[in-house]
């Protein structure tokens, strides 16, 4: 375990005296200040070699200043290797002025749109947001899908029409894992899988699996689908840090997907828990 270096593709940073978070409201666990020094401090001799920063979801107003903050704070810690912003996908001409802006900053590798919390099902399929997620082909931008297991179908659809972006599901798509993965579930990850410009992270299923975050045989049937449809070259290993603290420590979720993966030949392992973050953030 000692000396194991690995990429986190999945971590966040906030300082609520900064700019408003307003779903910190409802986990005031989390809801202090977190930076690198912070996530290399609890993550004691597990802390990652280089990490992947995602939007926190602040305020959309504070969306390019959260951008300049983890530019000013990237090498306090774990060094801060990409950054996915946030940026609206269906504002139409403010879409595309603030991709262009996103994607001449050097960090910036990707953007998210959260869906998750969207009523209308149909939501990412709407015109004006698939042509914002096209744009970010156009430059060069990946894209992370965060929805919930239920939203899987319309998502697969988006990426089916957007074949020139690169799409990563975050949390491999938020299965059940505390009743088990619905039938629907594994159907529609495969169909995603099928789709070329599609990659899956391994990340935040110990907040999904609740209680049962520390017991192993509650992930083994979503890895294993997860390794039979994307297959060990297109899953990135991700912590969902500081989220995942609401269910486990850092070195804990660490430590269990390395026992989840540890059937793997050494090669495949080392593309989750690094190559696989580099090629499709573009961080080497």
């Amino acid at each position: 375990m000692m000396g194991f270096e690995f990429t986190d593709s999945h971590v966040h940073f906030w300082d609520p005296s900064l700019r408003r978070y307003p779903w910190l409201a409802d986990v005031p666990s989390i809801g202090g200040a977190h930076g690198p020094a912070d996530l290399a401090r609890e993550a004691r001799d597990r802390a990652p070699s280089r990490v992947v920063f995602v939007q926190a979801d602040c305020e959309r107003s504070s969306a390019a200043a959260e951008v300049a903050w983890v530019e000013s704070i990237a090498g306090q810690g774990p060094p801060v290797a990409g950054i996915v912003a946030f940026a609206p996908m269906d504002e139409g001409l403010r879409t595309l002025s603030a991709l262009g802006e996103l994607a001449s900053r050097p960090l910036v590798r990707g953007v998210r749109h959260l869906i998750q919390g969207e009523p209308d099902p149909g939501f990412c399929l709407r015109p004006a947001f698939g042509e914002g997620v096209r744009a970010c082909g156009t430059l060069g931008l990946t894209f992370d899908l965060c929805l919930r297991h239920f939203q899987l179908a319309p998502a697969v659809e988006l990426v089916r029409r957007c074949p020139g972006t690169t799409f990563i599901l975050d949390h491999a798509g938020k299965p059940d894992l505390q009743s088990g993965p619905t039938r629907a579930w594994r159907d529609e990850i495969a169909a995603l899988a099928r789709c070329p410009n599609a990659v899956c992270k391994l990340s935040g299923l110990a907040t999904e699996a609740g209680a049962a975050a520390l017991d192993p045989e509650r992930y083994i049937p979503t890895i294993g689908h997860l390794l039979d449809t994307f297959g060990p070259s297109r899953l990135l290993f991700g912590s969902d840090w500081p989220v995942v603290k609401l269910a486990a420590p850092y070195p804990a979720w660490l430590n269990m997907a390395q026992k989840l993966l540890s059937h793997l030949p050494a090669a495949d392992q080392a593309a989750i828990f690094g190559g696989n973050a580099g090629r499709v953030y573009r961080l080497d």
